[in-house]
């Protein structure tokens, strides 16, 4: 499998214990050392937990997330996201900042970005993706 940046979708689903999921990450670090996401996922999971006021959970993630490397905005990055937002606007599609700056991540580092939400991303040319619920 090639190297890959998860998105919060999949690592949602993982955390919860989703079969397919967990399957397919069980596969990848056969091949791959650890889990990579990016910084916005680390976010966006933890402001959930926190809302919920989930304090056994935040405890979970933050000891799961230790053995995971965690990828930061770079300028290369924020380019690339300034980029795609651009070139998706002149088109008239519209995605969210989250899933824009995960986008710009992915592709500076060379990712393919796991998703559950292929078709969101699909209008990102240049971004592969794939999904590890199927």
């Amino acid at each position: 499998m090639n190297r890959s940046l998860i998105d919060t979708d999949i690592l949602s689903y993982f955390l919860k214990g989703h079969e397919q999921v967990t399957e397919n990450v069980k596969l990848y670090l056969k091949e791959q050392s650890k889990i990579t996401i990016s910084e916005i996922t680390y976010f966006e999971v933890l402001s959930g937990l926190t809302f919920k006021k989930a304090t056994k959970q935040i405890q979970e993630f933050e000891n799961f997330i230790s053995t995971c490397e965690v990828l930061k905005l770079s300028t290369s990055s924020l380019r690339l996201s300034a980029n795609i937002y651009s070139d998706l606007r002149e088109k008239g599609i519209t995605i969210g900042t989250a899933d824009l700056l995960i986008s710009g991540i992915a592709l500076a580092n060379n990712l393919t970005l796991v998703t559950n939400n292929q078709k969101h991303y699909q209008p990102i040319e240049q971004l592969s993706t794939t999904n590890w619920n199927e």
